[in-house]
């Protein structure tokens, strides 16, 4: 449909005219109740027998949601309607979670129960933990996540069936729970330490940093400090509409696969480095930098659009405005570094970097402020966690958002088998030609 014209039709509608047979075909339009419309498409190619042609998707709803909107131009991101500002000062992480599981925020009664669901669910099976000497102890902990959430299913038979409601239930409150258990677990692993049982008497992220840095030989002291800023830190990382990884959750869903296959499928896309690696690529950045005597050298390459070189941590694919959780992040960020005192000539690099961005013209004219990752890197660095650790931590956060995910296209009536097309450009049929035959 070479000389295809789209117009605003009546009826919520869109004329696509073919000039070619001179055919015109009425195509849906469907409001949501934030955001663009979009042009309903599912009839297309059985009409003009044309598909559309839309590489990553960028341009493709591939499904309907009610979970999380974000407005990347004015920097907005919603969890069921609340903003992630809102949340990350007066919620706590599993409120976020029943929040974005059940679509309303719990009463008293409602999330006592729910945190006791979850904190009696965070024990791993005792077999797992020899699934975990089978890796190398140089393993990196998201190859180790990725393997042991998959084996979940040979563990947790009696929530496998994902046409049981309840099933569904169990399954998602175990992988919640689990999940911080199995990234402390692959943590510990690396370091040749023993792996350290969840504490029902801890909330879920001090638990998860107890079971990161406590070992058996003396009692572990909580910083309220660095415990508030990882509840903070899992909030903002708990869900982000349709990503890569949420995408590959609900792609593997539509085939039927069991919660944990489709959990460890998200893992593995979000160990990208375009993805959930980008906090970690931030740390390389400043250790590639060095010092903030060369600092002026490296914005001067970042500047220039003949160097390969970019700033890792500034500006956003999808917000093209200030990312609203960065600036939640900024202050958790400052209160870390007061609470650690810590002396690292990378951290002090990183903030003359933020400086240098948030002042300068090109980065500010741009919109290239400092996001998420920029300061989730810092903090974790500051409290002492290596950087192969970053994704996995990131995880742990986005665990609930790919089970909401998961659960909502289960239950969708419209959900069908993933099934992209494509744009052939290869060889037309040939006949096969014969060994003697070939030059």
């Amino acid at each position: 449909m070479s000389e295809a014209k789209a117009t605003k039709g009546r009826n919520h509608g869109m004329t696509l005219t073919d000039h070619t047979t001179g055919k015109s075909y009425e195509l849906p339009v469907l409001k949501g109740t934030l955001g663009p419309s979009v042009i309903d498409v599912r009839k297309l190619y059985g009409d003009t027998g044309h598909f559309t042609y839309d590489p990553g998707y960028t341009s493709t709803g591939s499904c309907e949601s009610k979970i999380t909107y974000i407005d990347g131009d004015n920097g907005i991101l919603l969890y069921r309607g609340y903003p992630i500002q809102e949340l990350a000062e007066h919620s706590d992480f599993l409120e976020t979670c029943y929040l974005l599981l059940y679509g309303e925020l719990p009463n008293a009664q409602t999330k006592a129960k729910f945190v006791n669901d979850i904190t009696y669910h965070t024990m791993l099976h005792e077999q797992i933990h020899f699934f975990f000497r089978g890796f190398r102890r140089d393993s990196h902990p998201m190859a180790v996540m990725c393997g042991v959430v998959g084996a979940l299913s040979a563990f947790y038979h009696d929530s496998t069936d994902i046409s049981n409601p309840h099933h569904r239930m169990v399954a998602s409150y175990r992988l919640i729970a689990k999940m911080p258990t199995i990234a402390a677990a692959a943590f510990k692993y690396t370091l040749g330490q023993p792996a350290v049982y969840p504490r029902n008497n801890l909330n879920y992220a001090e638990n998860f940093i107890h079971m990161m840095f406590s070992n058996p030989c003396e009692e572990y002291k909580m910083s309220p400090v660095l415990a508030k800023a990882m509840d903070r830190i899992l909030i903002l990382h708990a869900d982000h509409e349709q990503n890569a990884s949420t995408s590959t959750v609900r792609m593997a869903g539509s085939s039927g696969a069991n919660p944990f296959a489709c959990i460890a499928a998200g893992i593995a896309s979000l160990w990208g480095p375009a993805h959930g690696g980008a906090n970690e690529a931030v740390i390389t950045m400043l250790q590639q930098i060095g010092s903030k005597d060369k600092i002026s050298e490296f914005v001067r390459r970042a500047k220039d659009p003949k160097d390969n070189f970019r700033l890792m941590g500034f500006g956003h694919r999808v917000y093209k405005n200030y990312d609203p959780r960065a600036k939640v992040m900024q202050q958790t960020c400052h209160e870390v570094l007061e609470e650690l005192g810590v002396k690292d000539p990378l951290l002090d690099l990183a903030k003359e970097l933020e400086h240098i961005a948030l002042s300068d013209d090109y980065f500010v004219q741009r919109k290239l402020y400092p996001n998420v990752d920029f300061y989730s890197g810092i903090i974790f660095k500051a409290m002492g966690i290596p950087a192969s650790m970053f994704t996995a931590l990131f995880a742990v956060a986005r665990t609930v958002g790919w089970v909401a995910q998961w659960i909502e296209m289960i239950e969708d009536p419209a959900q069908k088998i993933g099934r992209p097309r494509q744009l052939f450009t290869g060889e037309v049929e040939r006949p096969y030609v014969p060994m003697q035959k070939r030059k």
